[in-house]
């Protein structure tokens, strides 16, 4: 296996995946309301520093030539594939010296966009001496098995090599060949990961102990799957924090989706909608605009960060007071809350945040197949109209497809779920688990400590905060959370500095 250095012609837009139901030429698991798992929303994928990619000299981008299986032993398993990463030597102390290295397991998007978006890596680099490493995630981005999306995304059976396990080995091959191409044999690495990112960064530290020897999973749902769902789902944080941002923005919410439903029941009612609510394209019926609407409020709690804090945003809206002699009725609230979150714009395409580009279509797989969350609207979502998870319906759906059935269980299975606690108290070590209570999908996380090295940090926050780009406005929670991530990353390092002089000295 070999690299070549290899810069990008362009950077890709970012897009959000949400998992929520589809159109009906994409996906319509409308009995299984799925959402984001994305360290940033599809709302702000404009607002990235473009000049984070091109002026940094310092940040070379290479091309790894990737096994496709790394598990069989057939002719086809040794099929290449051109895979991604890139390499920052800035701040690296060098081989000698033994300097860690911190690599970012890319998650479902382009590496263009983590290198661009992730700052802890690049924040915290001077700190380590690290080497700085980001590598994509096989079958997203321009990491594409069979040279094309077209020809990758196209069925199953091109799509069979594409689940976690694939993902892990073939960061582990990329990071055996960073340390070898770099002579850094004793660099101890420490690997990175937010969201779904962060489910592979935990599981690498168990499945790949020796080559990682500690793990940062940022707002990671490993306990969001059958068999270890959790008490409260997805919805339920939603409902709590827009409920605890304003009591009547939750009643006006609550009360639009049987609105919607009313209004669309009338004659020329889906045009009146249309027209309300300015949508890009005629409404289908009234599930495209609550399946927007959903969407929007979801996204809005998942990261709802400063400076605008989305959530705040769309209550004010939704709860200002009518001009005087004028009376809003509530889907004009509704609507005018959309406008908040999402801005004034000529229209508003209700599909926006589930195009099928090839991001979301390489996940609708992966959802399809082995990530299986079970995220539905319970009774206790009560913003919702209520629409319990259904594995039936899901499976079905799937299977029709793809012409291949989910394996909800196999997560569980393959990296370990039930007994959690108990198992990886004392098998596991030096995972830091960090997690925002505000973020919906913290009901999934490891939210205690389960040793003293694998640890639980909680805060009020949102969706993966800790590894994106300090700001002069991070509250005071926020700086301490990373510098407490810091010191015990350091204290992983100091170890392994320890273990190898007392190992070398008995050579």
């Amino acid at each position: 296996m070999h690299s070549s250095s290899w810069r990008p012609n362009c950077v890709p837009c970012f897009f959000l995946l949400i998992l929520s139901s589809f159109p009906n030429s994409f996906i319509s698991l409308t009995q299984s309301k799925f959402a984001q798992l994305r360290v940033y929303p599809e709302t702000t994928q404009d607002t990235f520093d473009e000049t984070l990619l091109q002026s940094d000299s310092d940040v070379e981008f290479f091309i790894f030539d990737q096994d496709l299986d790394h598990f069989t032993y057939t002719p086809e398993s040794y099929t290449k594939f051109r895979q991604r990463y890139a390499v920052d030597t800035r701040y690296w102390g060098g081989a000698e010296a033994n300097s860690p290295i911190l690599a970012y397991l890319g998650e479902e998007t382009s590496m263009d966009t983590d290198l661009r978006a992730i700052g802890f890596l690049r924040e915290n680099g001077p700190h380590f001496k690290a080497l700085l490493v980001y590598m994509e995630h096989r079958y997203y981005g321009e990491s594409m098995p069979f040279g094309s999306a077209k020809e990758a995304l196209k069925n199953a059976t091109a799509m069979g090599y594409f689940n976690t396990a694939q993902a892990l080995a073939d960061y582990a091959a990329i990071l055996l060949h960073v340390k070898d191409k770099y002579a850094a044999k004793h660099s101890p690495i420490i690997v990175v990961g937010g969201s779904y990112g962060g489910m592979l960064a935990a599981w690498f530290r168990l499945k790949y102990p020796h080559i990682a020897i500690g793990a940062l999973a940022s707002s990671a749902p490993v306990l969001y799957f059958e068999d270890t769902v959790p008490k409260h789902g997805y919805y339920y944080i939603v409902t709590k924090i827009i409920k605890k941002t304003s009591v009547r923005c939750h009643k006006r919410i609550r009360k639009s989706w049987d609105e919607i439903d009313r209004v669309a029941s009338q004659p020329n009612g889906l045009s009146f909608l249309s027209e309300k609510f300015k949508t890009c394209a005629p409404l289908n019926g009234s599930f495209d605009l609550k399946d927007f609407l959903d969407s929007v409020y979801a996204e809005a709690v998942q990261y709802n960060r400063h400076p605008n804090y989305p959530v705040t945003s769309i209550c004010k809206a939704i709860d200002s007071e009518s001009p005087r002699g004028k009376k809003k009725d509530l889907l004009g609230r509704i609507f005018a809350g959309v406008v908040a979150y999402i801005g004034n714009r000529s229209c508003y395409d209700t599909t926006m945040f589930s195009q099928p580009t090839n991001n979301n279509l390489a996940w609708r797989w992966q959802s399809c197949s082995e990530l299986v969350m079970p995220i539905g609207h319970d009774k206790q979502d009560t913003l919702y109209q209520t629409m319990p998870y259904n594995i039936s319906n899901y499976i079905s759906e799937c299977k029709s497809m793809y012409g291949v059935s989910p394996r909800p269980h196999w997560i569980n299975t393959y990296y370990g779920g039930q007994d959690f606690k108990l198992i990886l108290r004392r098998f596991g070590s030096n995972i830091i688990f960090s997690n925002g209570l505000s973020d919906p999908y913290s009901v999934g996380g490891v939210l205690e400590d389960i040793s003293d090295t694998i640890v639980a940090i909680k805060t009020n926050g949102s969706h993966c905060l800790d590894l994106i780009f300090k700001t002069k406005d991070d509250p005071k929670w926020l700086v301490m959370q990373r510098q407490k991530e810091v010191k015990i990353i350091d204290s992983w390092i100091s170890n392994y500095q320890k273990d190898l002089k007392d190992l070398k000295l008995n050579v």
